[in-house]
């Protein structure tokens, strides 16, 4: 999901009051809250929805196997499959829908796919939830 583009779904005023709020001491220091609304509001729903449907993918043991097996290096269904130690066809199936949810990437190197996480929002969104899940 491209947060940043998130705000240009929101109205105008929401939008300029999102970027005011972001900039101003309120907003943490990391500069991760770049796709916030304005304070007290709650974003559009479409937005909320999104975000549903992203932490879905998240539900699935085998999904969160390949995302951790490719945070090391870039992989092909038959190296995912060996170090997920399950079939090639299940490792398609859910990569098909990592793909479908932006957190994988593919590209060809001559008849393989090799794949990779779409970006270092995946890497983030994975180290902070084994975090929160380790304390």
């Amino acid at each position: 999901m491209a947060y940043e583009d998130d705000l240009t779904k929101v109205s105008p005023t929401k939008a300029e009051a999102a970027t005011e709020s972001v900039a101003g001491a309120d907003a943490p220091e990391d500069g991760e809250a770049e796709w916030r609304v304005a304070a007290g509001e709650m974003p559009d729903d479409e937005i909320l929805y999104d975000l549903a449907d992203l932490f879905k993918v998240f539900s699935d043991t085998t999904r969160i196997k390949i995302l951790f097996a490719l945070m090391d290096k870039d992989l092909s269904v038959g190296d995912i499959a060996e170090v997920v130690e399950t079939s090639q066809s299940a490792v398609s199936h859910q990569l098909r829908i990592l793909k479908q949810a932006r957190l994988v990437r593919f590209k060809r190197q001559g008849k393989q796919l090799i794949y990779s996480l779409a970006d270092d929002h995946v890497h983030t969104m994975l180290s902070q939830g084994m975090t929160h899940v380790c304390e």
